[in-house]
């Protein structure tokens, strides 16, 4: 798979940035200072076109017409889980098109974890997961008898692999951790970790939903059973995402959700199911939405994801040096290998204060928990200002970013 393109220092930024049409906003009079692509990322031009072409001149459903508007609909469909499976380098006939990670990740519950587990099992999670990769199993652990173990983190922010790799005992039959922690930005040896799991016949469900944005990947490298994608996330639009599994697991889980278009033939003396992945694709898709993340996926596959994560790498240097020089700002997370995300506080100040007073600079970062409430636990705060770094960022942005700070730290004196 070469994702690659232009030598990153060959690449005019600047002219990436102008595909992006809500960039060239105002936000309470000041330039938009957009630092939440972790949350969601913005959408270039290209994308969006993708989508209003599909409804001005193709709209029609998915595998269900033989006419002209039902075929070309159907092919932009399939197309795009095409594209979606060469930028992820996995086989299409793996890949289950969703909503995103959520839905990926339950799918992997319910019809994984579900009929399988039973009490004396257990999953193990990680301190730093996602909600969307804790709640899940938690459910079916109260339904099962299983039992949830957790692995924790740092001083750094990184995983403890010692401590995890001892909880890969006889009795757990899963485990579930996040490629890049969606609050430190720690990017996680997943490689290494799939590899320890499978030694001791253990599946591993990867949150790949910070990670398919901002680095080069080679799902099928990292030796995972299940791998969860947000498309939102990567530059398309919201409503889509995948799950990526290998072949036999696919094969032997039964369906989700019942429907249409998931089944060959219905009766009422009993159903035969569709091959997978179409057998989890229940119902009418968000045909325009995966048509435009294929678009997303030719866009970010043309600047080059290699390409993408150094630019980012770059800006994360930057900023972490600024907010290193500025008085009262604490950092949460310093991993070893880390993605363009930094958690912090300002002192004095609650982190929805100062998302509100940084809103009104026209700087746009989260606050909250993050949807990582352990996480949160972990270093006793309910909450932290977050802010995340796209390639369509500037180092301008970044000084701005840094002088709004000062001027709510003035306001906070």
């Amino acid at each position: 798979m070469n994702q690659a393109a232009a030598p990153t220092d060959a690449i005019d930024w600047a002219r990436i940035r102008e595909d992006f049409p809500v960039l060239r906003r105002e936000v309470h009079g000041k330039p938009l200072v957009y630092l939440d692509s972790a949350n969601t990322g913005q959408k270039p031009a290209q994308v969006i076109e993708a989508v209003d072409d599909f409804f001005r001149h193709h709209n029609a459903n998915v595998s269900r017409a033989v006419h002209a508007l039902g075929t070309e609909a159907t092919d932009a469909y399939e197309g795009a889980r095409r594209k979606l499976a060469k930028f992820l380098n996995v086989r299409g006939d793996e890949l289950v098109l969703c909503s995103g990670t959520t839905f990926a990740i339950n799918l992997v519950a319910y019809s994984w974890a579900l009929p399988r587990l039973q009490p004396g099992d257990a999953i193990v999670v990680t301190r730093m997961e996602h909600h969307a990769n804790i709640v899940p199993w938690q459910l079916v652990a109260e339904r099962t008898g299983a039992t949830i173990k957790v692995a924790e983190i740092d001083e750094r922010g990184d995983l403890d692999l010692e401590q995890l790799y001892g909880l890969l005992t006889p009795e757990v039959k899963l485990l579930a951790v996040a490629h890049v922690s969606n609050v430190l930005g720690t990017v996680n040896p997943v490689r290494d970790i799939c590899r320890q799991a499978r030694k001791r016949r253990i599946v591993t469900v990867v949150d790949g939903s910070q990670a398919a944005p901002h680095r080069p990947l080679d799902v099928a490298a990292i030796g995972c059973d299940f791998y969860a994608i947000t498309g939102h996330k990567m530059a398309g639009p919201t409503g889509t995402g995948a799950l990526w599994a290998r072949r036999e697991h696919l094969d032997a889980m039964p369906p989700f959700l019942g429907g249409g278009e998931m089944i060959k033939q219905v009766r009422f003396e009993g159903t035969v199911f569709n091959d997978a992945p179409h057998k989890f694709e229940a119902g009418t898709p968000n045909i325009a939405g995966f048509i435009g993340l294929g678009a997303a996926c030719d866009y970010l596959s043309a600047i080059g994801m290699d390409n993408i994560e150094a630019r980012e790498q770059a800006l994360l240097e930057y900023a972490t040096g600024r907010l290193d020089a500025t008085e009262g700002v604490r950092i949460f997370g310093r991993a070893r290998e880390k993605a363009a995300v930094i958690s912090f506080l300002v002192e004095g100040a609650h982190a929805h204060d100062l998302a509100t007073l940084l809103d009104l600079e026209g700087v746009a970062v989260r606050s909250g928990h993050h949807c990582a409430h352990p996480l949160m636990q972990h270093y006793g705060v309910p909450a932290t200002c977050r802010a995340s770094f796209a390639f369509y960022n500037t180092f301008e942005e970044v000084d701005a970013f840094i002088a709004a700070i000062a001027k709510v730290r003035q306001l906070l004196l």
